[in-house]
């Protein structure tokens, strides 16, 4: 099968790049495939973050062609018509905020006017953004007013997708796990080359968004610290004031026990984050599902998260880590008491080891595969 990726790829960074290209590897084991990446995925004076090019020494790099503005419509009609010359059997488009809607819907609609046989399917994080705006519903029936179908990767997407597009196929799918951070590091070698002292890690990872929840996290510090000596790493570029919360660490009198770095970590410092860690903490106040989980299941981390979207999916409570209530401090505390009171840590990892298994390439291939005879017929 002849196939097209379209999302952000390399030299763009971020997660969504890294799935772009750890599908891309998967898929070419079996199909002919390429890339069609962005020459501009978000004006400078829309993106809070500080690059949105990779720096460092990058782990997977994979050839893109760079032809998507996401406001410049000629560049959609010239991607509509390289597709349409270069007759993939299959468009797979990584979708996640309506933001991208017009780019992507008018390169569908144009693909699908000219040669029907090209079919469209949407890997989706998100149907419904986590921050929602008005107008939102309307982009998002737009981008999927003519695909054919949809891999959802929770049940939460599931609903909103159902919801929306009642007549369209769709495959649900878990979220793979993510290997393209290098090797599982010793925890000890780990700690030494980040220069953290042999403690208790509790590791917060991922870009730094109100609905993250760190804030709720280290408000949780104190009560925790009553229990257990444990030190916060919270890394991830900060998409809000980073301020606020450095000021509200310092009022907390937490200066010696929360590490904040908001430096954007190139992919080959991830893995030194999550080994260094024994456990990874996912406070959100909302989501569908996380990609940091598949990153932490990656080097076996057990994680502590909010019952929220599709987390209590992947993270299983009692046996690959916690669940708790979000917007809570006291619950989130009690949970990160429990976890080194009753060194659940060990266990936990054995059971990660196990559930991962779940969370291969492989299925998602064959998931694609799958929808693409459904959608074909």
């Amino acid at each position: 099968m002849k196939i097209t990726i379209l999302g952000t790829a390399y030299p763009l960074r971020g997660g969504i790049a890294h799935y772009v290209a750890l599908l891309y590897e998967h898929l070419r084991k079996k199909h002919d495939v390429n890339i069609i990446t962005f020459s501009l995925q978000y004006p400078k004076i829309l993106f809070p973050g500080k690059t949105q090019e990779e720096k460092g020494e990058d782990l997977l790099k994979v050839p893109g062609k760079q032809m998507m503005n996401t406001v410049n419509p000629f560049s959609w009609i010239r991607t509509a018509f390289h597709i349409l010359k270069t007759k993939p059997d299959l468009l797979i488009f990584k979708y996640w905020m309506p933001f991208f809607a017009p780019c992507y819907g008018t390169i569908t609609l144009l693909t699908k006017i000219f040669n029907r046989n090209i079919k469209v399917i949407y890997i989706c994080d998100n149907i419904i953004p986590h921050e929602r705006r008005i107008g939102d519903i309307f982009l998002t029936k737009y981008a999927f007013m003519t695909v054919d179908g949809g891999i959802v990767q929770s049940d939460a997407v599931e609903k909103d997708f159902v919801t929306l597009f009642p007549n369209k196929k769709f495959i649900n799918t878990p979220h793979p796990v993510y290997t393209i951070f290098g090797n599982i590091l010793p925890k000890g070698e780990a700690k030494k080359e980040l220069k953290l002292d042999d403690e208790k890690i509790i590791l917060f990872f991922g870009y730094i968004r109100p609905y993250k929840g760190l804030d709720i996290l280290i408000d949780a510090m104190p009560e925790i610290l009553k229990k257990v000596k444990v030190k916060l790493v919270a890394v991830g570029e900060a998409y809000e004031d980073e301020l606020k919360y450095r000021n509200h660490i310092e009022k907390l009198g937490l200066s010696e026990n929360v590490i904040l770095n908001t430096d954007y970590v190139p992919n080959n410092e991830v893995g030194k984050f999550f080994s260094a860690a024994d456990v990874v903490v996912l406070p959100y106040k909302s989501a569908t599902q996380s990609g940091i989980v598949q990153i932490a299941y990656n080097f076996n981390k057990p994680v502590i998260a909010t019952d929220v979207g599709g987390l209590s999916e992947v993270v299983i409570n009692e046996k690959t880590g916690f669940i708790v209530e979000p917007n809570s401090p006291k619950k989130l505390a009690e949970a990160v008491i429990r976890f080194y009171e009753e060194n659940k840590e060990s266990i936990f990892v054995e059971n990660v080891i196990q559930e991962k298994q779940k969370y291969s390439w492989d299925r998602m291939v064959e998931s694609i595969e799958k929808l693409y005879e459904i959608i074909k017929k």
